[in-house]
């Protein structure tokens, strides 16, 4: 008989035999079927082959096959898909906390938490209208240049300031996106990165989801300490630096200007990348120079995104880097999604050279500085148990530490019961954190009486898990 026929009718047998044994029991060894049934070592592996894609066995390598456990539904066999742990390994990516920042809100819920401009902030007509604009354009859906266009990387390299270029930008889909692009270029799998602690969740999952290892540096009001971070990379033996240097997530903490200057010699000093995170920068009137502005070695790779500050789907970033650096990331991003879709990155660049961006920019800056305000003030009246880690000069968010008392998860929990939603700090940590701490937003609620009643929940909700 043929190859293939001997491949069924050992594949039809060991079914029957996976039946009568039951669920977890394991199947003959290989060699004992090659030895039963006179068969080759490929025709078994094919055969068992054909069971797991069945979803009837299971194979754990130095284990032997397993028979799995079965679902019934609607009278037929329902797959198990289980055999996939196997095949896809150890590596995990973890999407829980950046899935919990991006969750809907329900109706009735007062929401400190969240990342992106309340609705009623957003400049969605003003969007819309240059948008119309953007795909008039007789070459709008045309493929666009791969590194971006050039306008659009002209406008991102000034922004960034120094003498970056438009040669020195190039466009992605968010930033996230360009955090992921930018760990995977710089580091190898395995490899250890320095982050501040805490940060933002979407760095350590990127970093995770790289096959990195994050390594904590501690940080103070002012920032990243310059001295421990070099004590970390001669100690851990890093090439990479995960920073945001303006409006830090979550504490708030802005580098000025000497400790940038600090940061910088570090890096230089250890032949280390840092990775400059400039998510919040038209979150406030008073952003110091970036580190790129600042840099004359190619130390930094720079992450510059409008979607903060526009809307959640205006996916358009920067990233800014020079050198054997910069030509990696343009590989990395050109083999994995070819290039930003030409309308959005159009729609992008009508809007920043519209007057609108600037009134846009007027608007956000008042209301920021009037709901940080109104949050701190709620906070000291109605919590003056929590202490507020610093006032930031702009962005979404206070950092709050709790009672030693207080476990964090039992008060999100409690917040939760009472119809508001806070982020609990565990999850900005990529070690064990030093006490209870929670982040709080103000951008999300519709209004500052929305607000008042968040933080008035919150303290009942305190009360209750204490």
């Amino acid at each position: 008989m043929n190859n293939d026929s001997s491949i069924a009718q050992i594949a039809a047998i060991l079914r029957e035999e996976a039946a009568r044994l039951g669920p977890g029991s394991r199947l003959p060894s290989s060699r004992e079927i090659m030895r039963r049934h006179n068969v080759s070592p490929v025709t078994v592996s094919r055969a068992l082959g054909l069971l797991a894609a069945e979803g009837r066995v299971v194979t754990k390598p130095g284990a032997g096959s397993f028979v799995t456990q079965q679902q019934v539904t609607t009278g037929q066999d329902a797959a198990d898909l289980s055999w996939q742990t196997v095949a896809l390994g150890d590596r995990v990516v973890d999407d829980g906390p950046v899935a919990s920042l991006l969750a809907s809100i329900p109706e009735g819920v007062v929401p400190l938490t969240g990342g992106y401009l309340h609705p009623g902030l957003r400049p969605d007509k003003q969007l819309a209208a240059a948008a119309a604009r953007a795909v008039r354009r007789p070459d709008a859906w045309d493929k666009p240049p791969l590194a971006g266009l050039l306008e659009l990387r002209r406008w991102f390299a000034a922004q960034a300031g120094g003498d970056v270029t438009a040669a020195d930008a190039l466009i992605v889909s968010g930033g996230q996106a360009a955090l992921t692009h930018a760990f995977r270029a710089l580091a190898a799998p395995g490899t250890p990165v320095l982050v501040e602690t805490p940060t933002y969740p979407g760095a350590l999952a990127a970093a995770k989801a790289a096959g990195l290892r994050a390594t904590a540096v501690p940080m103070d009001r002012d920032g990243v300490r310059p001295e421990l971070l070099a004590e970390a990379f001669a100690v851990t033996g890093a090439r990479v630096f995960f920073c945001q240097s303006t409006l830090h997530n979550p504490t708030g903490a802005t580098l000025p200007v000497e400790r940038r200057e600090q940061v910088l010699q570090v890096a230089r000093a250890a032949g280390a990348f840092v990775i400059e995170d400039d998510y919040a920068r038209y979150l406030t009137e008073h952003a110091p120079p970036s580190l790129a502005s600042m840099d004359q070695h190619g130390s930094v790779v720079h992450l510059g995104s409008l979607t903060k500050i526009l809307s959640p789907s205006m996916r358009v970033a920067a990233v800014i880097a020079r050198g054997p650096a910069a030509h990696r990331l343009r590989a990395g991003q050109l083999v994995e999604s070819f290039f930003v879709a030409r309308p959005l990155q159009e729609t992008a660049l009508e809007f920043v050279g519209s007057p609108a961006w600037r009134r846009h920019l007027t608007t956000v800056h008042a209301e920021l500085r009037t709901r940080r305000d109104a949050l701190a003030a709620a906070l000291a009246a109605r919590l003056p148990e929590a202490e507020l880690h610093l006032l930031p000069i702009g962005g979404m968010h206070l950092w709050v530490r709790l009672p030693a008392d207080v476990e964090e998860n039992d008060l999100a929990e409690a917040a939760r019961r009472n119809r508001v939603l806070v982020s609990p700090g565990r999850m900005y940590y990529p070690s064990e954190p030093p006490g209870p701490r929670i982040r709080v937003t103000h951008i999300a609620a519709t209004h500052l009486a929305e607000l008042q009643e968040g933080v008035r929940r919150l303290a009942q909700a305190l009360a209750e898990a204490r």
